[in-house]
């Protein structure tokens, strides 16, 4: 089949090279010109596991392709996926510019019959203004589908070739084929390809991102309680995730969610509420307690200094909102160093794979940069665990306490056991847990 994919970005070029390794015809179109020569080339602008490879191979082997002659692009698919971005505005609504600005692109540009299909996370009601948008420009016959993406940075090819489901919203048997023939190669498993109405494909992914980001700022706020109390949020959770109705995902306390997902869509949504009239209040408090979250480290650390940081020197281990991903948006990271800046610390951090986008991007040269995490410790008055990295996990402690002013570890996402530290002799704050002082 042939297939565009109109925006190469995160989840466009993910699709792209996913749905060429399985055979299709596939043109990923992109205004940006540079960045179409780099795809080309096959420089990959992202850092996400197994894209490099994936992309490589495709364009080798003549099934992928890069253009920014987006007109081009359209007439080429049976199948055109819009995959372009959908910044929040300052009210917390999904900016559907660059999508309208496709759409109508498309529309001077379809063929009879085509299959348009909406990828980019999109409120209700965007298939509507898509489809107003392109019969604006054609009168000839095509389709419009709702096809949210549920692809977790930092293992994005896995969960494209092998989903836990799809969810396709369709207004005609002829997409519903479609999409069935498309996307048969992922689901012969037995994990479910679901079709619904398009406003039903729309909300589910605000609603899926919704409710996770609700778990994680429940149990943020009961780590709180946890450590009021005397309690331990990891023997809490082992609790908790044991009964099946509950289930063991995304219960881990931490110092906030962040990223080009929960975020936007939390607020995307409250602000879809606002426009129908129902006030999403639970979803307005997991936006503020997550807020308030990604302050908790900086609060931890000016208990123990006080308000004024000057001339004091602090290592922070890990960048990027998660692990296995570059992406810098809305990172916990980022509150805690503007805050230590603030107060008139200085910050020298390491991250495997963020550093060149957090220097680019964010910091510039207010903070230093390091080459490993043990050279991060150097003169430190106390390391911040930030995002969990596999290779943070095991340290030597030994080598770092030697390294440190101050053997002082803030752990934001839990890897360590209090014990531990207190007989390794180092001070220790983690997230609703002992505190070893």
């Amino acid at each position: 089949m042939n297939v565009t994919v109109i925006g190469s970005g995160y989840v466009g070029l993910v699709v792209g090279a996913c749905l060429a390794e399985t055979g299709n015809g596939v043109v990923c179109a992109d205004v940006d010109v540079e960045k179409v020569a780099s795809l080309n080339a096959g420089q990959i602008p992202i850092y996400e596991p197994g894209l490099d490879r994936l992309v490589a191979r495709n364009l080798s082997e003549g099934r992928l392709r890069f253009t920014a002659d987006v007109g081009a692009a359209a007439r080429h698919g049976q199948v055109i996926f819009i995959a372009v971005g959908t910044p929040p505005g300052e009210d917390g609504s999904a900016d559907l510019q660059h999508v309208l600005d496709v759409a109508g692109t498309i529309g001077r540009n379809i063929s009879a019959g085509t299959i348009v299909i909406t990828k980019s996370t999109v409120p209700v009601g965007t298939a509507r203004k898509v489809r107003d948008e392109i019969e604006r420009h054609t009168d000839a016959p095509f389709h419009v589908c709702s096809n949210p993406e549920f692809l977790k940075e930092g293992a994005a090819i896995d969960d494209f070739m092998r989903p836990d489901r799809i969810v396709c919203g369709v207004e005609s048997e002829e997409a519903r084929g479609a999409l069935q023939e498309l996307y048969d190669p992922f689901v012969r498993s037995g994990n479910p390809l679901i079709f619904m109405d398009i406003a039903s494909a729309e909300l589910t992914k605000y609603a899926a991102n919704a409710m996770l980001a609700t778990r994680i700022s429940f149990m943020n706020q009961l780590a709180q309680l946890c450590e009021a109390t005397g309690a331990d949020v990891n023997r809490v959770r082992k609790g908790m995730g044991s009964d099946p109705r509950i289930g063991r995902s995304f219960l881990y306390a931490g110092a906030g969610y962040g990223g080009s997902c929960f975020p936007k869509d939390v607020r995307a949504l409250i602000h879809t509420g606002d426009e129908f009239e129902v006030d999403l209040t639970i979803l307005r408090q997991v936006h503020e307690a997550n807020e308030a979250q990604k302050a908790l480290l900086g609060s931890k650390a000016r208990k123990r200094f006080g308000d004024d940081l000057s001339g004091m020197r602090f290592a922070v281990w890990g960048l990027a909102f998660k692990p296995e991903t570059d992406d810098m948006r809305e990172a916990p990271a980022l509150a805690l160093i503007e805050e230590i800046l603030a107060a008139g610390g200085s910050v020298v951090a390491h991250d495997p794979v963020a550093q060149d986008v957090a220097r680019g991007l964010h910091l510039g040269d207010r903070v230093e940069f390091a080459a490993d995490e043990y050279t991060a410790c150097e003169s430190a008055d106390a390391l911040f665990v930030v995002t969990e990295w596999l290779q943070y996990r095991r340290p030597d402690w030994l080598r770092i306490r030697e390294a440190m002013r101050n053997p002082i570890v803030f752990d934001g996402r839990n890897l360590f056991e209090p014990w531990r530290m207190r007989k390794l002799g180092y001070e220790y704050y983690p997230i609703g847990r002992e505190q070893v002082r």
